[in-house]
């Protein structure tokens, strides 16, 4: 099965998708690093680098796909900070399709969709765009892609309920044109394992130590590369894996609080625990905002490869900030791959049923 992806950064989306099944006919992104990684990963992929204007002008003109090929599926997430909650503590900014990149990047998603008319698309972003003050985006997405024929639902998914060692919720629509329902995949993984409704053993979340910690094994080894905390370095050693700077407050009891109550972003001198999934990896790397190992550090690029479930022989192009940034923004392989074979079955069964009303 063929597929298109658009914003596809260093490929996490593109990589879950090749996993359940799908082929990566062509990959789109306007960041040359991004396109380094890529081609790097999916040799066998066509590349455009360019903005999803300009790569929708060149897609009608007919250059870049032979127009017999049938597409199956569309992916991508189109750039998210207009939805994301750092907007709400940046009044000077613009919110949702109010945001110039946000409406041209979103169109340009919706003009691809309806050039190709694919069977199936995804289209991933963070949680905030289903929030309520970012409604009128999200209705104008569902109202553009119903035009188009596709039938549409959506769902907020954790990644740690997927068996990826990470806390990461992310927003996910699918839509597919044959007129059945789609069925989002069902959890495999539990904070607290019990059996769900059809009596399937649910698993533990996979746990961050699970993920990592045999990549730390010589922990005296000298790390100021990896340097955290700054000022506050002290103080981080003192915080217990799991918790953060409320460590410090008056209100959670600190004889000599250091920090006011909240005063803070939550990922402010954040640790890991090694009994629990990673919180969200964030794009930026940062030296007092989390999450830290537990031993006190920066997590090391190798780390972050595994708490999103890259392969350890990802190649990643740019500075160590650079590559960092590729991997934060990206979708978990494994969580991509559950939705990838959620919609190859989907297809499948719509392909069967249209072969039994012919016959």
């Amino acid at each position: 099965m063929r597929c298109v992806s658009l914003f596809s950064g260093c490929g996490g989306l593109d990589l879950g998708m090749e996993r359940a099944g799908f082929s990566v006919r062509l990959a789109v992104d306007n960041e040359p690093l991004c396109e380094r990684s890529f081609q790097a990963n999916f040799p066998e992929a066509s590349f455009y680098l360019g903005s999803v204007t300009d790569f929708v002008g060149d897609l009608r003109s007919g250059s870049l796909l032979n127009e017999s090929e049938e597409i199956d599926l569309l992916v991508g997430g189109p750039p998210c900070p207009p939805y994301s909650k750092s907007r709400f503590y940046r009044k000077e900014k613009p919110r949702a399709l109010r945001d110039g990149v946000a409406w041209e990047t979103i169109n340009g998603y919706l003009d691809t969709l309806r050039f190709l008319e694919p069977r199936a698309f995804l289209l991933e972003n963070v949680p905030g765009l289903a929030y309520t003050v970012h409604r009128e985006a999200l209705d104008f997405i569902l109202g553009k892609a119903e035009e188009a024929g596709y039938s549409c639902s959506w769902r907020i998914l954790n990644a740690a309920d997927f068996g990826v060692p990470q806390i990461r919720e992310r927003f996910f629509l699918i839509g597919v044109r044959d007129g059945l329902s789609f069925d989002f995949p069902e959890p495999t993984h539990a904070k607290q394992p019990a059996a769900d409704l059809l009596g399937a053993s649910l698993r533990s979340w996979t746990t961050a130590g699970q993920a990592i910690a045999d990549l730390d094994t010589d922990q005296n080894a000298d790390d100021t590369g990896h340097f955290a905390g700054g000022k506050f370095h002290d103080l981080l050693r003192e915080i217990p894996p799991g918790d953060n700077y409320l460590y410090f407050t008056e209100k959670r009891g600190h004889p000599q609080p250091r920090f006011k109550w909240r005063s803070r972003y939550w990922s402010y001198l954040l640790k890991l625990s090694p009994d629990l999934p990673s919180w969200t990896i964030q794009a930026r790397r940062s030296n007092n905002m989390g999450p830290f190992h537990w031993r006190n550090r920066i997590l090391r690029i190798e780390e972050v490869k595994r708490l999103q479930t890259f392969p350890d022989d990802w190649v990643l192009a740019g500075t160590l900030e650079q590559q960092w940034r590729q991997i934060g923004n990206a979708v978990p392989p494994l969580l991509a791959e559950r939705l990838g074979l959620a919609i190859a079955d989907h297809l499948a069964h719509s392909r069967s049923r249209t072969i039994e009303q012919a016959a």
